[in-house]
């Protein structure tokens, strides 16, 4: 099988995010969870208390889809679900300190495979690149969430 060529900008972006990816799929995949697990244990914990369905908008998935995701993550302990106010169908959502724990360090994780990503740059040529992905990004439609 012959390797692929990256000869164009955007393919050696796109392989650089690959890279970047598999770092976090890994990181992921080591604590037995996944992506759409991490995904909501992380906004759990920046957002706790949040709803179902904060995080069903926040992923585009349904309801059910959400209350399915959550089962599995209470099952294994990693998240609480407490109704509030008396309403049993209000329920808030938010990470155990066994969840919290678990997600631990995945920024870190992330920002190591970064500076492995550009170590053979000098902080000089760091900047540039920032400065002109900064540049070409600037006139781009911004993610939404």
């Amino acid at each position: 099988m012959k390797e692929p060529e990256f000869t164009s900008t955007l393919s050696l972006l796109r392989w650089i995010g690959w890279a970047q990816r598999k770092v976090g799929e890994d990181w992921i995949r080591e604590r037995e969870l996944s992506h759409e697990q991490a995904f909501a244990l992380g906004f759990l914990e920046q957002n706790p208390g949040s709803i179902q369905r904060d995080i069903a908008a926040l992923t585009r998935t349904s309801a059910a889809s959400v209350s399915s995701l959550l089962q599995g993550l209470e099952r294994r302990g990693l998240i609480e679900r407490r109704t509030e106010g008396g309403n049993e169908r209000s329920k808030r959502v938010y990470a155990t300190p066994a969840g919290a724990e678990l997600i631990a360090g995945f920024d870190s994780a992330m920002e190591a495979a970064d500076d492995t990503i550009l170590a053979p740059l000098s902080a000089a040529e760091r900047a540039t690149l920032h400065d002109l992905l900064t540049k070409v990004t600037s006139v781009l439609p911004q993610p939404t969430r």
